[in-house]
């Protein structure tokens, strides 16, 4: 009949309801939106290849197939990852214009921070998926066990040993976004004002400065650590390339800054703790940049 709905449309449907929770899963996993694209793609056409009246649950059903394709990515990922040039940093991605799932609590914008992606790839990818499963989506241990092919009691241990390894490198606090932003904005003025005096009130003692040029722009090959150190390092970046069209922007569910020092365009992301900078995060690789651009324009 003419104007009459499809079996697939309808299927496609339901599928694009859930797309912004499969893609937060996805890319908390993989730490790359354009994987994170690929995987969900397959899981639609995984689920229009499905006999739908056997599902009961088509959030269950595709959280599981995403889970399960993200993960099988993750280890071939890894491998990959072993031989990258310098620090690794996830791919960046705007949240305020692209669907990640929930970001209600500061909670769940953490488990998506550029600095937490980071942490996760110290996780095995089980542990990775229990962890992004029960932090991001609060799902329960039985629930997780089921998707991952694990016992409650499986899924239970990896969750913890997965947060003890997190939080035991950025400790328990959680800053708000405001916390964040007003930290940037005071930083982003520090270094557009070559004013070193006011970016050391700002940075821990044990600050580190991440950067993510995978040998194809030029960066530290080596983090930067300790508040000495990473003074003289900014000193000597703001000597060579002063700051120029700096924009601040809502990256991984926090404030963070698009920003150009000469002739070479980066992300710079903070890991605040306790009112201070524990964290430099700058992502300089032009391949990572990329999903970014493509939301600017």
């Amino acid at each position: 009949m003419a104007g009459s709905v499809g079996i697939d449309e309808l299927a496609a449907r339901e599928f694009e309801r859930h797309r912004p929770r499969l893609l937060g899963i996805a890319y908390r996993l993989l730490g790359s939106m354009w994987d994170a694209e690929d995987v969900v793609e397959e899981a639609l056409l995984r689920w229009l290849r499905t006999d739908r009246s056997e599902v009961r649950e088509p959030v269950a059903f595709l959280t599981t197939v995403v889970s399960r394709l993200a993960l099988d990515q993750l280890k071939s990922a890894r491998v990959q990852r072993e031989a990258y040039s310098g620090p690794w940093l996830p791919e960046p991605a705007l949240t305020d214009s692209a669907p990640f799932g929930p970001l209600e609590t500061v909670e769940q914008r953490d488990s998506l921070s550029i600095a937490t992606l980071r942490l996760m790839e110290r996780l095995t990818p089980p542990e990775r998926a229990v962890f992004v499963l029960r932090t991001a989506f609060g799902l329960p241990y039985d629930d997780v066990a089921g998707m991952l092919e694990l016992t409650s009691g499986q899924a239970r241990q990896l969750f913890h040993r997965a947060q003890a390894r997190v939080t035991e490198e950025r400790g328990q606090s959680v800053p708000d976004v405001h916390e964040h932003r007003r930290l940037l904005e005071l930083f982003l003025e520090a270094a557009t004002n070559g004013d070193l005096a006011q970016l050391e009130q700002l940075l821990a003692d044990d600050v580190v400065s991440y950067n993510d040029g995978g040998g194809k722009a030029r960066a530290a090959p080596r983090p930067v650590t300790g508040i000495g150190h990473v003074l003289r390092f900014i000193a000597g970046l703001l000597k060579k390339y002063p700051l120029s069209d700096v924009r601040v922007v809502e990256a991984n569910g926090l404030p963070a800054a698009m920003l150009s020092m000469g002739d070479q365009g980066q992300l710079v992301a903070l890991d605040v703790q306790e009112g201070k900078i524990r964290e430099i995060l700058t992502i300089l690789n032009p391949d990572k940049l990329s999903y970014v651009e493509h939301q600017l324009s």
